[in-house]
């Protein structure tokens, strides 16, 4: 299953609107269920804002990202170390950390069964978080009327989460549990989907540099969204349509934790 990733196109002020959010953080904390202290990898950690995040709460964090784009963005801390490489070959010794976290980069791997491999070498018997999205679990997001290309093809880049627990647990003897995540009307993580209550934040170009989606489409697909979703809010068909979601606290578009783990 090969991946292409976006990161080197992302630019260069990811972390100005893809801040860590703290609901998220506390999900990868409370699942992962291990002491302060412990030692746990980030595996595609991207600029580092949840490895800092997590290393804030006394976990000492190894962030392994293969971009030098979100690497060079990185904040320093004290317990993060920082590592070159890719979840396919991680640089680290077998079983050298307590657990491993995944935040929205699987989709990013070039090949998850390779990954799966090298991230259970590392952590052992885990337990390992992965944060991802089946869009195929989700509500309908009214996003596809206007970017109908960008959307489709997030079905090609996520798989299944049964199809991703499955590579995960494999001949491992593990096993998974998952945990739905219905994006927050405040997200602080500003993805493609953040906007499911502000259609407006679309209009940032910096704000959609951030979104692997929009940083790897074509700019003419952008722009023709862009001027659909502009009309359709000024003449207020998008009120009409969807403006219930402006009342709404959160929405489900399919966001999950897969937590896996062996030998329990």
């Amino acid at each position: 299953m090969k991946k292409v990733s976006a990161y080197d196109t992302i630019g260069t002020k990811y972390n100005a609107y893809r801040n860590a959010d703290t609901r998220i953080t506390a999900a990868l904390k409370d699942l992962l269920g291990l002491q302060k202290g412990s030692s746990i990898v980030d595996v595609g950690a991207g600029t580092g804002n949840y490895t800092n995040a997590l290393a804030s709460l006394g976990y000492k964090m190894k962030a392994v990202e293969p971009s030098p784009v979100m690497r060079e963005q990185s904040i320093p801390h004290p317990h993060v170390e920082w590592v070159t490489g890719s979840a396919e070959s991680i640089p680290l010794a077998d079983g050298s950390v307590d657990g491993l976290v995944s935040t929205l980069a699987i989709h990013h791997f070039p090949d998850i069964d390779a990954a799966s491999l090298e991230m259970w070498r590392v952590c052992g018997n885990g337990p390992m978080v992965l944060f991802t999205i089946d869009p195929r679990r989700g509500a309908s997001f009214w996003f596809k009327d206007y970017f109908p290309g960008i959307y489709n093809r997030i079905f090609d880049v996520f798989p299944p989460v049964e199809e991703l627990i499955s590579i995960f647990t494999g001949d491992h003897g593990a096993t998974a549990s998952i945990h739905d995540f219905p994006l927050p009307f405040d997200l602080a993580d500003l993805n493609m989907h953040a906007g499911w209550n502000k259609p407006e934040i679309y209009f940032d170009p910096e704000v959609r540099r951030g979104m692997s989606g929009f940083a790897v489409s074509d700019e003419s697909e952008i722009k023709e969204g862009l001027n659909l979703l502009k009309r359709e809010l000024e003449n207020g068909d998008w009120e009409k349509h969807n403006g219930h979601l402006r009342k709404k606290s959160c929405y489900d578009l399919g966001f999950v934790f897969v937590k896996l783990q062996t030998g329990i």
